[in-house]
C-alpha cells in the first residue's frame, strides 16, 4: 500500500510517502487503516481529524482497502 503524507502527518511519519507493508494484519478498510497509523505513529492520536484519500478520492472510514491502493493522509488544515 502506497501512503502518501501532507502537513503535519508527513512531519509525524518524518516522509512524504512510504509503501507500508502491514504483513498479515494490513487494514481492510480506511478505518483499519486510522486504528494502524495510531498504533504505529501515536502522534497521529492527537490529530482532532484526519481526512483519507484512496486512489485520488475522498474515502469514508468503510472504504475497503486493496494492497496496491495509494492512500493520501490529509491532516485538519488551518488557515488565516
Amino acid at each position: 500500500m502506497d501512503l502518501l503524507f501532507f502537513g503535519i502527518a508527513k512531519d509525524i511519519v518524518g516522509t512524504s510517502q512510504l509503501d507500508m507493508f502491514f504483513g498479515e494484519d494490513s487494514p481492510n478498510s480506511v478505518a483499519e487503516l486510522k486504528q494502524a497509523l495510531k498504533k504505529r505513529y501515536p502522534e497521529f492520536s492527537k490529530l482532532t481529524s484526519l481526512a483519507i484519500a484512496v486512489n485520488s478520492e475522498y474515502a469514508s472510514d468503510d472504504v475497503q482497502l486493496k494492497a496496491n491502493d495509494e492512500v493520501a493522509i490529509i491532516p485538519p488544515v488551518s488557515g488565516g
